[in-house]
């Protein structure tokens, strides 16, 4: 799973992931963040133009908002605003205190490291 995350080039060498969530098999998506950056992948093996990664460094970050409750249809996410004004959502689920332990994680190394 890691060489794999390396593979699209949102994993550096020198990178730890700190925690991981997919919303399907490993191969295929995944949200995480590391000492580095916050990310979030999606793999369409069926159509190549849908696959979507997304990652920024903590440096490029200007907002992270937390949504807990997205609909009956969504898992709750991340929504990560970057210097260039570029979006992007970083989803989790499970249960409460493991989602809360993401989202207060996350943020806590962001802080830690945004400048």
């Amino acid at each position: 799973d890691i060489n794999r995350i390396k593979s699209l080039k949102i994993l550096d060498d020198d990178e730890t992931i700190y925690q991981f969530y997919s919303q399907f098999k490993n191969e295929f998506a995944g949200n995480f963040y590391t000492n580095k950056r916050i990310a979030s992948y999606w793999i369409d093996k069926r159509d190549a133009k849908k696959n979507q990664t997304d990652f920024a460094y903590y440096k490029d970050i200007i907002k992270i908002d937390t949504i807990y409750n997205s609909g009956l249809t969504y898992s709750p996410y991340m929504l990560i605003t970057t210097k260039g004004n570029k979006t992007f959502q970083v989803s989790v689920d499970g249960k409460k205190d493991q989602i809360k332990s993401f989202f207060e994680n996350s943020l806590r190394e962001w802080r830690k490291r945004k400048n």
